[in-house]
């Protein structure tokens, strides 16, 4: 998909993010229906006007340095029924329709693997 976008992101948007110094902001994607944290990804000004746009979840791949449309290989898209913008504008929230894996391993989301023990006593 590379870098190569011809939308812009809406400039109010673009002025509400707080972007890390490669430019990218952290992508929180939840289950619209039942919830489910599904994964968590990164965007940029491209990804998120190219999801907003398309409603297709566009991310930053950190490692390939290029936007990828999550399912354009797998099959397993990601259709976008809503986003927000936290409060401190460091991170979106994608509520979305997952068609099959969100997690490149296969498994249904990237949360199932490992549950890391709690020693602090519950309140």
């Amino acid at each position: 998909m590379g870098r190569v976008s011809s939308l812009e992101l809406d400039p109010r948007t673009a002025a509400r993010l707080k972007r890390d110094a490669a430019g990218l902001v952290c992508a929180v994607v939840q289950q619209h229906d039942t919830r489910e944290v599904l994964m968590v990804a990164w965007m940029d000004d491209d990804a998120l006007a190219q999801t907003l746009a398309t409603g297709r979840a566009t991310y930053f791949s950190r490692s390939r340095g290029q936007l990828w449309r999550k399912g354009d290989t797998s099959g397993h898209v990601q259709w976008v029924r809503k986003i927000s913008l936290d409060c401190d504008g460091d991170a979106l929230l994608l509520e979305v329709d997952q068609v099959g894996a969100a997690c490149h391993t296969g498994d249904r989301t990237c949360f199932d693997a490992t549950t890391l023990p709690l020693t602090a006593p519950s309140a």
